[in-house]
């Protein structure tokens, strides 16, 4: 069918609408839960016991975690082909209802922006409850984090999830539809289950899990600096080239890039310690920073939208 506005482009706005007035969906109905446990149920197959009998070749590992990594998102895909199949045959109102609750679960901004606003709340209360809260946004070990380094720590996880969470899956889904986001989500969510350099449980990832992160790196390489250049763009005043010396010192090729972004633009230092610091030039994050990163992000949600919009329209007119 043909529409005044085309069904994706509506569909996103409709997406980020329901994301801020209702968040995710129930465990039961999310598709990010369904490929977890996809994930989790295949990797007793080919990941090498740390302690056990199963024993794999480094080359038979990585075969095998790449194979699983293929099967899970092309059955994600097919889902998503047959979803959008089905839309294109309905009336618009209806097609955009339908597309917008199949992208809604791919990304996750007011659930990110509650829980870094919660840990600061729960700093105002006690340590404790701070590093608790804490615990739910990050896999590092909070336990002995002092009450600057949660609130660092929840900084840098709020600028790594920007993109991760937010501006990586709506970029697929502007240049793929929803087969390019749900691929995104499955590649990410592989990347933190299976995506370790070492032990995690009971299972060797060095090999195993070294497609799955790999894949990840590539299809987080572009949304990272387009978040990294958005939150330059939003805050004003941040030196390109400070910029890129401060991205290229966390180990991860992508995250460093957002992380360093926002450690610019508050003009504080943000770290892991004993493995790398951000802008050691700037003062311990305050309060107030935290609030005004969620500002700052909130402002990056809102004009990747209106981004995504309008370049949708201008493919749908060039087409």
């Amino acid at each position: 069918m043909t529409y005044w506005f085309d069904v994706s482009a509506a569909a996103l706005v409709v997406a980020l609408w329901i994301d801020f007035v209702w968040g995710e969906p129930p465990a039961r109905w999310h598709p990010v839960v369904w490929m977890g446990r996809y994930l989790d149920w295949v990797a007793p197959w080919f990941a090498p016991q740390v302690h056990g009998a199963l024993t794999f070749s480094n080359q038979r590992a990585f075969f095998e975690g790449m194979v699983f990594w293929f099967v899970g998102a092309v059955a994600c895909v097919c889902v998503a082909l047959a979803l959008t199949h089905v839309v294109d045959v309905l009336p618009f109102g209806i097609a955009v209802v339908i597309m917008a609750i199949g992208l809604k679960p791919l990304f996750a901004w007011t659930l990110l922006f509650r829980e870094v606003q919660a840990v600061e709340l729960a700093l105002s209360d006690s340590l404790e409850a701070a590093r608790a809260r804490l615990a739910w946004l990050c896999s590092r070990d909070v336990s002995q984090l002092s009450a600057a380094e949660v609130r660092e720590t929840a900084i840098e996880t709020l600028a790594e999830n920007l993109n991760d969470s937010v501006v990586a899956p709506l970029f697929w889904f502007v240049m793929f539809g929803l087969p390019g986001a749900v691929v995104y989500r499955f590649s990410n969510t592989a990347d933190a289950m299976w995506g370790y350099n070492g032990q995690r449980g009971k299972h060797d990832w060095r090999w195993a899990g070294k497609w799955a992160a790999r894949a990840d790196d590539v299809l987080s390489w572009v949304p990272a600096r387009l978040t990294a250049a958005l939150l330059a763009l939003m805050a004003g005043g941040v030196s390109l080239r400070a910029l890129r010396r401060e991205a290229v010192k966390t180990p991860s090729p992508n995250s460093g890039w957002p992380m360093a972004a926002m450690a610019l633009a508050l003009d504080v230092h943000l770290g892991k310690p004993q493995v790398y610091c951000l802008h050691p030039d700037g003062q311990s994050p305050q309060k107030n920073d935290t609030e005004w990163a969620l500002h700052l992000s909130q402002r990056v949600v809102w004009v990747v939208g209106l981004i995504g919009f309008v370049v949708i329209e201008i493919a749908k007119v060039q087409i």
